[in-house]
């Protein structure tokens, strides 16, 4: 979740906990990679490779999770002709940037909000390799270029230090580095929701349907957190100090809509990862399957059953943005 160090040691503890989450994210999709799952060459200039493995279930979990966003996002860009904004709020060390750079879709401009702890480490990252600082390069025109310890901009993409709970303090971070309200936006959140109060995702929520009138918002996170499974992936995030504070809107698919509807997108869908799995290219997933042997089935079934996608819209400009799906 994207945050500036909040005052008192309680919040400050939370934070660093929800900062930690960044990495073993980042570390559980480059070990996936690794096997093979999918391609990416840039999350190796970003994160070390797992000492230990991961269990298969976590990297099928993974797999389904990457290509579930990007399945969205991508149809997103097609609608729009890429003739719109991405913001990724709570990107950590996301590159999808650089992928949608390679594929020659990227968007007029590419924004990311984190932390600025986290952010501080990923421009270094950015200033240090060249690999992945010439396709910035590249993709900039001869406008001045921005790079300090907590803030990238370049013309196609930005990078900012600022707090999800504070949305003015936020607006005026995206303003200030040329955000246009007009343009259809994507907004992609995954598992960053679940770390905010209700209220204050509540609030992120219905910031992003007001401010743009042709937009999708897409989120990845737990669901069904009322049964004995989720109380038990609660009470191990607990031990290491991390609180879901907004777990209350994680009970079901149903509340995870009524969210994004009750604060002002048009229509919203929300389906269990179960299902996603399911719906992937099967050629692909066959593929995958092969990689390595999973000797409990049930195992995955009860981890996708606990995460969820859910997507909404708001169609201005009537690109048939609702019509978006799996």
């Amino acid at each position: 979740m994207a945050g500036t160090e909040s005052r008192g040691s309680g919040t400050d503890t939370a934070d660093e906990a929800v900062r930690a989450t960044c990495d073993d994210a980042s570390i559980c999709k480059r070990f996936a990679i690794s096997i093979g799952y999918w391609t990416d060459p840039y999350i190796q200039h970003f994160v070390r490779q797992a000492k230990e493995r991961k269990a298969p279930e976590i990297n099928r979990g993974y797999y389904a999770r990457v290509q579930a966003v990007n399945q969205l996002l991508d149809a997103f860009l097609e609608r729009t002709e890429c003739n719109c904004q991405v913001i990724n709020v709570g990107a950590g060390l996301d590159t999808t940037f650089w992928r949608l750079k390679d594929e020659n879709r990227l968007p007029r401009k590419y924004f990311e909000v984190d932390f600025p702890m986290i952010v501080a480490r990923k421009i270094h990252h950015i200033k240090s390799k060249p690999s992945l600082s010439k396709p910035i390069l590249d993709a900039h025109s001869d406008q001045s270029l921005i790079i300090n310890s907590h803030t990238l901009d370049s013309c196609r993409y930005c990078i900012i230090g600022a707090d999800l709970r504070n949305l003015p303090g936020l607006e005026a971070n995206l303003k200030k580095f040329n955000l246009d309200p007009q343009l259809p936006t994507v907004l992609v959140a995954e598992c960053v929701l679940v770390y905010m109060r209700p209220e204050q995702s509540a609030s992120l929520i219905k910031w992003a349907a007001s401010t743009f009138p042709t937009a999708m918002f897409i989120n990845y996170e737990q669901v069904n957190m009322g049964d004995r499974f989720g109380q038990i992936m609660v009470e191990n995030l607990q031990r290491r100090q991390c609180n879901l504070a907004g777990v209350e809107a994680c009970q079901s698919l149903e509340s995870q809509r009524d969210r994004l509807l009750l604060n002002g997108w048009e229509s919203a869908t929300a389906l269990d990862m179960m299902k996603v799995y399911c719906s992937l290219p099967q050629d692909d997933v066959r593929r995958i399957e092969k990689l390595e042997f999973l000797d409990e089935k049930e195992l995955l079934e009860q981890l996708l059953l606990h995460y969820c996608i859910c997507w909404a819209t708001k169609d201005g400009q009537k690109l048939g943005l609702a019509e978006i799906s799996f």
